[in-house]
């Protein structure tokens, strides 16, 4: 009997020591990308449902965030420490379900791209970018917003990532949680008010992910190099060309967990590697967060 006890002890311990890693994407290494600079900085009540961020283009220093469904159509105006600065009403805009934010060019200099593309349920015909001239943290309300529309080419899919390219592109990256995570395209060209566009399904990442590694948010560095994506639990840095260029795009990865998190959803990024998230309230109590971190943009 005593044998027998430690031969499935022995078997336990071999199988739990093979048992893959819940990590679906295939990482280019496990070398640390980042150094945390200040986590659990505690944001105000009025963003507790902290869902998108964008590093200005136009202010040096100010990042713009929004809440999700179920809010008021406002840009929130952070300082990169976290402190808050101002709020504007986005003029023209509805709010079905702001899941993030992108700075990039347009016709008025620099402009915010507001991804009206949450659909937990996958029942959405189509989804928004809502474009504004990016307004100044003392703005009231900002320049009437432009509305562009369009549609997945396999159906609906519930979002929360978006990146803008210096060409005006704007890319979307799918959740995961009912299908694949995948990357789209909304081409420049394609870009008309008052219609309604079909998106350009430019590559899976990986399969439908677990709960923990659904993307969450996603960003790009304002000279166009980086991408970054996040997850409740990692953050993936991919260059730009290998990711939508049809190359083979392997990540390199940060596991956010010690940051503690309640509910991680946003992320900006800086030329110099700089990065910034934000992490929903949980429960009445717990307040919406802010991190910092540095992080390597070469290998």
């Amino acid at each position: 009997m005593r044998r027998l006890s430690q031969y499935l002890v022995t078997m336990v311990l071999v199988l739990l020591a093979c048992r893959p890693a819940e990590k679906e994407p295939a990482g280019a290494g496990e070398l640390e990308l980042c150094q945390v600079r200040r986590t659990g900085v505690a944001l105000p009540a009025s963003v507790r449902e902290t869902s998108g961020l964008a590093l200005s283009h136009r202010t040096p220093g100010v990042l713009w965030t929004h809440n999700d469904s179920g809010n008021e159509p406002v840009l929130f105006a952070l300082d990169t420490a976290g402190v808050m600065l101002g709020q504007v009403r986005v003029t023209g805009a509805g709010l079905v379900d702001w899941e993030d934010l992108g700075a990039g060019p347009c016709e008025a200099g620099t402009c915010l791209f507001i991804a009206d593309i949450g659909d937990n349920l996958g029942l959405r015909d189509s989804v928004t970018i809502y474009v504004v001239p990016e307004p100044l943290p003392t703005d009231v309300e900002t320049a009437p917003t432009i509305a562009f529309h369009a549609r997945y080419p396999d159906g609906a899919r519930d979002a929360e990532g978006v990146f803008v390219l210096t060409s005006g592109d704007i890319y979307i990256v799918s959740k995961g949680g009912r299908g694949p995570i995948a990357i789209y395209r909304f081409p420049l060209t394609a870009q008309i008010p008052g219609t309604t566009a079909t998106l350009e399904r430019v590559r899976e990442l990986w399969p439908r992910s677990s709960p923990g590694l659904r993307v969450t948010g996603a960003t790009i560095s304002p000279d166009g190099r980086w991408v970054m994506t996040r997850t409740y639990r990692m953050l993936f840095r991919y260059s730009t060309d290998e990711l939508i260029g049809g190359k083979t795009a392997l990540p390199t990865e940060f596991d956010l967990r010690p940051l503690h998190e309640r509910q991680g959803e946003s992320v900006a990024l800086s030329d110099s590697g700089d990065v910034w998230l934000t992490s929903e309230a949980d429960g009445r109590w717990a307040a919406p967060a802010f991190s910092r971190l540095f992080c390597r943009l070469a290998n």
